[in-house]
């Protein structure tokens, strides 16, 4: 039976008005595992609720860099208090391309979460956009941590620098995208080295862009990379899932 896992997802009631609905619509279609980030300490408890809900939902909590503010640095301790009951500390790391929240924080913050995740040995989640560099010279302070770089878009270069400290590439809905190149690089890295998300509710893939993303649009992505990389659905569900497992416990 086909099974697939979406990596990263936001599945909160500020974005669907019936969760239950969601769930069920991502059972219908092969998705019997999300793993929930949390963006900050305002949705924390939220995710965690879910966990405990819906037994195929799984926690991950963290604070995001577009949402990091002078209070932010008080909060972090609430990740620890949830440490048990999470299968990883996400949504972290840098963007620059917004720049909502100063780099120097941006930066202060992410070693924080990863000195979190050395200490308690979890895996990490990480948003990197225009910040690869950056980005890669905090995880390499950190070699004992492994983990998942987020809706991965960037080059084969930077694929190759990410898969030799340990990490896992996410893909989604943008590698379905007519002007997209990523489907290139997958295609080179091969799928031993990437699990699926949908960062749901962003970034849905073709056919349903434009729409509110969901998890159950998961195999949309998934029927694409089998259709452009040659491999059957059961083939890339198989290596997908194995992928999930060397990184997260679950």
């Amino acid at each position: 039976m086909l099974t697939l896992t979406d990596s990263h997802c936001h599945i909160f009631k500020e974005y669907y008005d019936n969760v239950d609905n969601i769930i069920s619509n991502a059972r219908s279609n092969c998705v019997n595992k999300m793993i929930v980030n949390a963006t900050n300490q305002d949705n924390f408890l939220e995710v965690m609720n879910l966990s405990k809900k819906y037994k195929e939902v799984y926690a991950a909590i963290g604070f995001q860099p577009e949402d990091l503010n002078s209070d932010t640095e008080k909060h972090l301790n609430e990740i620890e208090e949830y440490i048990s009951e999470i299968v990883a500390i996400g949504e972290i790391g840098l963007d620059y391309y917004n720049e909502f929240s100063p780099r120097d924080l941006q930066i202060f913050i992410f070693e924080k979460e990863m000195e979190l995740a050395e200490r308690y040995n979890k895996p990490v989640i990480i948003h990197t956009r225009d910040a690869f560099d950056d980005t890669l010279n905090i995880i390499k302070k950190y070699p004992s941590v492994k983990g998942v770089i987020h809706c991965f878009t960037g080059s084969l270069i930077e694929a190759n620098e990410y898969i030799k400290l340990g990490y896992k590439l996410g893909i989604g809905g943008i590698v379905t995208f007519k002007k997209s190149s990523l489907i290139d690089v997958v295609r080179e890295i091969g799928i031993e080295n990437i699990v699926l998300e949908t960062d749901s509710p962003y970034l849905a893939p073709t056919p349903k862009r434009g729409k509110a993303n969901e998890p159950s649009y998961l195999f949309f992505t998934a029927k694409f990379l089998s259709e452009k990389l040659n491999v059957s659905l059961e083939e890339l569900s198989n290596a997908t899932e194995n992928n999930i497992k060397q990184i997260f416990d679950i």
